[in-house]
């Protein structure tokens, strides 16, 4: 089901690094705003990755036409793509967002506790497109003993908050911090879940959705205690609903037949904005959820 007045068709545009295919009227400005995105293709490996990490089958075709639904509507949003062919050799090359965090030009490019050559060669490749057609400058963390995941950064349009996980310290924050000078930086600690992400995200601008578990609630609270501004937030009855993409004015969410409770609370908290159902039942098998999906960036006109 679609909110707002979005229609969707399968119809692909040309991948083009140009410059000039990345520019939307105007100024690149708020939070939020997109003109182009990095996605990647799911390849047949995936599904045997996932399956021998979680053990639960892998509807590897359900999971392309979900993730297939997910471009057509960041294409119908008018962020040009650029779209990496899936990659037998990088099963779940397709979690781009756990890789780099992207803001105001700078790709600042994080470390997992253990960086294996597989992680390097995905890193080197998303580096090559950040910092090449998509004109970003690459900034890497280089501090020793620094860890972060991409999927620990919570970007709200006017701060960060970074969540102290199995996959991110303080230091990694720190680092984070030092790349983004014009942002205030908070830790947030994680329970229960793999990422900050997993539990909370930007539903529109100031506001958090969240989960209503007692782990997301503890982190939610952490929040309201160290932010620099308020915020509104929305709590969802499942806490892997309260990942959501707000792009373009536009709010992509849980879908009815994943999460009834909480497709209604978008229904009834939302009534004004564009939303569409994007279905990822599949992908969070491994905690692939909506956010994980895409880089998405906004890449000012050039002067």
């Amino acid at each position: 089901m679609f909110g707002g007045s979005i229609t969707l068709n399968s119809s692909k545009s040309k991948n083009s690094l140009d410059d000039s295919t990345y520019i939307l009227p105007g100024k690149c400005p708020a939070a939020f705003e997109y003109t182009a995105g990095l996605v990647c293709r799911i390849p047949d490996s995936a599904k045997e990755e996932v399956e021998k990490r979680n053990g639960l089958k892998f509807d590897l075709e359900l999971a392309r036409k979900q993730h297939e639904r997910y471009i057509i509507t960041l294409r119908k949003l008018k962020v040009n793509l650029f779209e990496l062919e899936a990659d037998e050799t990088k099963p779940l090359l397709l979690f781009l967002d756990r890789k780099a965090v992207v803001r105001d030009g700078i790709a600042f490019i994080p470390r997992p506790p253990v960086a294996d050559d597989q992680w390097e060669e995905e890193v080197t490749l998303i580096k090559r497109i950040l910092g090449g057609g998509l004109g970003q400058e690459i900034v890497e963390m280089t501090e020793k003993g620094a860890t972060l995941d991409g999927g620990d950064v919570l970007f709200t349009g006017k701060e960060f908050f970074v969540g102290l996980s199995s996959r991110t310290n303080q230091k990694g924050a720190n680092s984070l911090a030092n790349a983004f000078p014009n942002y205030p930086v908070s830790g947030i600690k994680v329970n229960g879940h793999l990422h900050l992400k997993s539990m909370m995200s930007m539903a529109g601008p100031g506001i958090i959705a969240v989960g209503s578990s007692d782990h997301s609630q503890k982190a939610i609270r952490q929040i309201k205690k160290v932010s620099n501004f308020d915020y509104t937030t929305v709590t969802l009855p499942d806490d892997a609903a309260a990942n959501c993409v707000y792009i373009n004015k536009t709010l992509l969410h849980c879908s009815q037949d994943e999460f009834p409770e909480s497709y209604k609370v978008f229904a009834e908290k939302f009534p004004k904005t564009p939303r569409v159902a994007i279905p990822n039942n599949e992908l969070f098998k491994v905690d692939g959820a909506l956010t994980c999906k895409s880089l998405l960036i906004c890449k000012k006109p050039k002067v």
